[in-house]
């Protein structure tokens, strides 16, 4: 299956670059070492459908029918990966095997997951972290320690940020070259340039030195306004965070109730959704719907 299906699912310069089965697995071999051969047959299973919170998956993949892969592309910290990351195996694996085959008797082999976060935003961030699904699970005295099944997912985060980890960053030449054009972008920006203009010139310097030449060269518009529309929308979740828990505040919600509805206000309105449409999926009482008015620039931006 050709990697290509990879656009289909997210419309992102990250995932619109690991467009081909050789660069997967050169992205592959470079963040865990390994020295697959890069004609190892790999079959294509990222998600085109998350019935959880409208999310997709970024890449997923299976190598030789043995080795399953979720790779996460992240400009903001977040803790939640683990869980998210169970809910995305769970359905890529509904499509990797025949759904009556779990309720037979002979034991049912499945590829081995890996789960890998790649990290470039600009909050600090270590050059690795690992994460896992039971720092979330809550404390219940009332069971008994030692009893019972026990579940655990880990994930790997690693910070893909130009000037960190520089041995992965070597090995793969296409993960290398997207950690210099964003680190150009933000360069511009930090000197003034407006996004547009330091996407732009980004862009253009790129092309020049000899990095991602054909991708940028044949994508520069698409980069160009996909770059533009993830940067904006990353500005203005900050600002609908910070005015959401200010009404979170005033109605008297407990802080872990306000941060938990305002995020999942944030991603409704990222995907455009109307207020009538947020209220409605959200069912968002009479305290919550203030939190979403609250949000003064909302409005404007569904409109943009």
């Amino acid at each position: 299956m050709n990697a290509t299906a990879n656009r289909k699912h997210k419309d992102s310069v990250f995932t619109a670059l690991f467009d081909d089965n050789e660069k997967l697995l050169s992205l592959y071999n470079a963040i865990t070492g390994s020295e697959l051969p890069l004609d190892t047959p790999v079959k294509i299973a990222t998600l085109d459908s998350v019935l959880f919170m409208d999310r997709q998956n970024d890449i997923a993949f299976v190598i030789n029918g043995k080795l399953v892969i979720l790779i996460e592309h992240q400009s903001s910290i977040n803790a939640n990966m683990p869980f998210r990351l169970l809910i995305y195996i769970a359905r890529v694996y509904e499509k990797l095997v025949d759904k009556n085959s779990v309720y037979r008797s002979k034991l049912l082999k499945i590829p081995k997951p890996d789960f890998i976060v790649l990290y470039n935003g600009t909050d600090p961030f270590p050059d690795e972290k690992l994460l896992r699904l039971s720092d979330a699970f809550m404390d219940a005295p009332e069971v008994a320690s030692g009893l019972g099944g026990f579940l655990e997912l880990e994930v790997r985060v690693v910070n893909i940020n130009e000037g960190r980890n520089e041995d992965v960053l070597k090995k793969c030449k296409t993960l290398s070259g997207y950690a210099h054009f964003i680190g150009k972008a933000r360069e511009y920006l930090e000197m003034g340039y407006d996004l547009k203009a330091a996407l732009t010139k980004a862009i253009n310097d790129c092309i020049e030195e000899g990095i991602l030449v054909d991708f940028l060269k044949k994508h520069s518009s698409e980069v160009l306004n996909m770059l533009t529309a993830e940067w904006n929308i990353e500005d203005a979740k900050k600002v609908w965070l910070e005015e959401g828990r200010e009404e979170g505040r005033e109605e008297g919600l407990e802080e872990g109730v306000i941060s938990n509805i305002v995020k999942l206000i944030c991603r409704k309105l990222s995907k455009k959704k109307t207020r009538e449409q947020i209220i409605d999926e959200l069912d968002l009482d009479e305290s919550e719907i203030k939190i979403l008015d609250n949000i003064s620039d909302y409005t404007e931006y569904l409109s943009a």
